[in-house]
């Protein structure tokens, strides 16, 4: 099967940062796709190569099986956007924006307005003006411009930043049914929630790189497993005071206990088997003679991923 987009060997430079460093990257049909990163790392300048909105410096884009440098117009006309924040004209309403938007199509190829205004769930919002929107009802309304011409692809930018919980959970409802409809949607987002629960596949990058992908249940479990025990001793433990020990896969040292903990050392434990793993743990604690003063079990998350693959989280940026 052709893919959505491919990437090879992708360099972005400007004079003073490479943005982008040899990236390479491949988007199958039909899937929804998450890129990763912190601010900085690099994958809104990809996003924006893939839009045709930059040029490259060096390497190969292909979009749809075709090239910006190339066959701009027919890519334009296949593909969608929703920027993180889109400015709109505050005096027209929803019904007028969207037919105004519609106008930009040829003739049979853009989407009935009154289904958008269903399926963005905007209907009861028709003759509101877009300055009297939430926020995310001009969230949905840029999705829904986004759609009006039927792309077989569509680019989501940081859709649900600034959100409230509700609104968000709205449009993930949203995205989710553009993936189960076919379509192809490349979603960038800070929050690693957001994309274990919409993407089928995520790109992690930083530095300009691409550093892991996967499906998140794969990348987890790269990770050393689903389930992870944070450990604060008194005194301190090496992590190889743990080595060996029934259930557990891998020990990694981490600095920032929790709350109360100021800079306590930290260590966390990949763990298969919580009841096998956490008897285990105390009866070497005793052993030691040491005490926990903080002893967690939790499910692994992409954050732990982004984490042990960069040493900080991607809120840290």
């Amino acid at each position: 099967m052709q893919a959505a987009i491919r990437i090879e060997g992708l360099v972005k430079k400007y004079p003073d940062v490479i943005a982008v460093d040899g990236l390479d990257l491949e988007v199958r049909r039909g899937e929804c796709f998450g890129l990763l990163g912190p601010n900085g790392a690099g994958k809104t300048t990809t996003i924006e190569i893939l839009e045709g909105l930059l040029e490259p410096t060096a390497g190969t884009v292909e979009v749809l099986g075709r090239r910006w440098d190339r066959e701009a117009d027919a890519l334009r006309a296949r593909i969608g956007v929703a920027l993180q924040e889109t400015r709109l004209f505050d005096r027209l309403t929803v019904e007028e924006t969207l037919r105004l938007f519609r106008t930009f199509y040829a003739d049979g190829s853009a989407l009935d307005v009154e289904t958008l205004l269903a399926d963005m769930q905007l209907g009861e919002k028709r003759r509101a003006w877009v300055m009297k929107l939430s926020g995310g009802q001009r969230q949905r309304l840029a999705v829904a411009l986004g759609l009006i011409g039927d792309p077989e692809l569509l680019f989501l930018d940081e859709p649900t930043t600034g959100l409230d919980p509700q609104s968000r959970r709205a449009l993930w409802d949203t995205i989710a049914s553009l993936r189960d409809r076919g379509k192809t949607v490349v979603l960038t987002t800070h929050y690693m929630d957001e994309a274990e629960q919409l993407c089928d596949r995520v790109a992690i990058v930083d530095h300009g790189k691409r550093i892991a992908l996967g499906t998140p249940s794969e990348l987890i479990e790269e990770l050393g497993g689903h389930h992870l025990i944070e450990l604060i001793t008194d005194p301190p433990l090496p992590p190889d005071a743990l080595a060996g020990l029934p259930g557990v896969r891998a020990v990694r040292q981490m600095t920032g206990g929790g709350e109360g903990d100021g800079a306590a050392l930290a260590l966390s434990l990949s763990i298969d088997e919580p009841h096998v793993a956490l008897p285990a743990l105390v009866a070497r604690l005793g052993e030691r003679g040491v005490r926990p003063t903080r002893l967690m079990s939790r499910t692994a998350t992409l954050d732990d991923v982004f984490l042990s693959l960069t040493g900080r989280t991607l809120r840290e940026g």
